[in-house]
């Protein structure tokens, strides 16, 4: 009886534990390990909708081709390329992908309030943000990285501690978390 008992006890304390353990799987690794991370397309593409709004559409996520940044206090900074392909052909030069911020992000001096945003990289080596409403709330200088190897559609680099660089292919803008 004792014995049983005893069985009993051990079972429910290794569940415990490994459901303590699945627990933080759920956020563990570079998302919530408290350390600050770039985040690969496989976990930003379960942290983005499906389609995101813009200017009157919807627009579907291209979530392979997303990326961010998992600050050490949980909040994120996420772009994706979004497929804009019902959008008239001026918007469509300027609409490239989806920007979702909880924190403020200081970009080329300026700083973005926290908010959901469509933004491009544009002729002129410039970067543009714009509100769902397709105004313009931000506009910085790009740089096209002509030594890099391999461009991907999208990613996100860490270049130091806090700071990172948003790439689109080979036209990227540096970003960091505003003070």
């Amino acid at each position: 009886m004792r014995m049983r008992a005893g069985a009993v006890w051990f079972c429910a304390l290794v569940l415990m534990v490994l459901n303590g353990s699945a627990v933080r799987g759920q956020t563990g690794g570079s998302s919530g390990s408290g350390k600050e991370a770039v985040l690969k397309a496989a976990e930003t593409g379960k942290l983005f909708p499906e389609k995101v709004f813009f200017r009157g559409q919807s627009a579907t996520v291209q979530a392979r081709n997303s990326s961010g940044v998992r600050y050490d206090d949980g909040f994120v900074v996420m772009a994706a390329l979004v497929d804009s392909s019902g959008y008239s052909s001026g918007l469509k030069e300027k609409y490239q992908g989806y920007l979702i911020n909880e924190v403020p992000v200081e970009i080329g001096g300026q700083t973005l309030k926290p908010g959901q945003y469509g933004f491009g990289f544009v002729e002129g080596n410039k970067f543009v943000v714009m509100d769902v409403g397709a105004n313009e709330v931000l506009q910085a200088n790009s740089t096209k990285d002509t030594e890099m190897k391999r461009p991907v559609p999208l990613q996100i680099v860490s270049t130091a501690p806090g700071k990172y660089k948003l790439y689109k292919g080979r036209d990227y803008v540096e970003f960091a978390r505003a003070k």
